[in-house]
């Protein structure tokens, strides 16, 4: 796999998986029960934003870069909020982050805002299959107790690490998109692992691009026959002549019974924040169970 998510940190498919899954741990932490994460593509934990790599495309600076000087609306601001307190931990000495220096250095993947917001009861697991990715990762948790870094192709883990024995549990399938088929990977893995964990929270990140087979994707995740599906979507530019990631999508499978309306409230100002042109949009709808109808703004 050559995938290197080091030139997408920060970027606006970022701040919508991540804006969902530090909502959906912090309503995890409701209770006092433990709970496990299990991130199936985990990459290095944490970005230097700085680096070569990602400074060649700049992505970041319309995802994170946008969001962290903004002036969010007071019903945004708390869905949002944790999340970006979590990036300014990382960079306790930035400025504002679209001036001349920049001033956002590092930004946290999906393992480290897990970590970052775990209690002392919770544990998270991380996969990752790239060698390289994988000592990184490896290093950067090393000897904490929380956290299992394994060398290992995600989508195994799916099968091999479900139930977890705290018997609460999100489970995170970010897969690279590098190979045709993936999208009925992330389906066939999703129907397997349910019937594993049947009662577990998922959040399964896919592509929105020319060409993309989302709905046929939408289609089968129906047919599963699982009760409860929610989908989020993003989508920064027109998918028509686009090179190229357009928009992303985040599939959220037994999701809290207040995300629906979280991401009534956080989609449409992301799509108004993060608009690269006219053709952006942003909407939830449900896939399976709660209503059938599409909400959606500015399709």
């Amino acid at each position: 796999m050559n995938y290197r998510h080091i030139y997408h940190a920060g970027n606006f498919a970022d701040v919508l998986k991540h804006a969902v899954l530090v909502n959906v741990i912090r309503y995890f932490e409701r209770k006092e029960a433990a709970f496990r994460v299990l991130d199936t593509h985990a990459g290095i934990g944490q970005y230097d934003l700085s680096s070569g790599e990602a400074e060649k495309t700049g992505e970041w600076r319309d995802g994170i870069g946008r969001l962290l000087d903004a002036d969010l609306p007071e019903k945004v601001a708390p869905l949002l909020r944790p999340y970006l307190d979590c990036v300014r931990a990382l960079n306790p000495d930035m400025g504002p982050v679209m001036g001349p220096n920049g001033g956002i250095k590092s930004y946290p993947g999906s393992p480290r805002l897990a970590r970052m917001l775990l209690r002392k009861q919770d544990r998270l697991s991380l996969m990752e299959l790239h060698p390289a990715d994988y000592e990184t990762l490896h290093a950067a948790f090393d000897g904490d107790y929380q956290v299992r870094a394994t060398h290992l192709d995600g989508w195994l883990a799916l099968a091999g690490h479900l139930p977890p024995k705290e018997r609460r549990g999100i489970v995170l399938v970010d897969p690279p998109f590098e190979e045709p088929g993936e999208f009925d990977r992330l389906a066939d893995g999703l129907a397997k692992a349910h019937r594993r964990f049947a009662t577990g929270t998922y959040l399964l990140w896919y592509p929105i691009k020319k060409g993309a087979p989302v709905a046929a994707f939408h289609q089968k995740l129906k047919e599963l026959a699982i009760p409860k599906i929610l989908c989020a979507e993003l989508v920064v530019r027109s998918e028509r002549d686009a090179e190229g990631l357009a928009g992303s999508g985040l599939v959220i499978v037994n999701p809290p019974y207040t995300l629906a309306g979280e991401l009534d409230i956080l989609l449409p100002y992301l799509k108004t924040c993060l608009a690269q042109d006219r053709f952006a949009r942003a909407g939830s709808f449900w896939i399976a169970g709660e209503t059938a109808h599409e909400k959606e703004d500015g399709r």
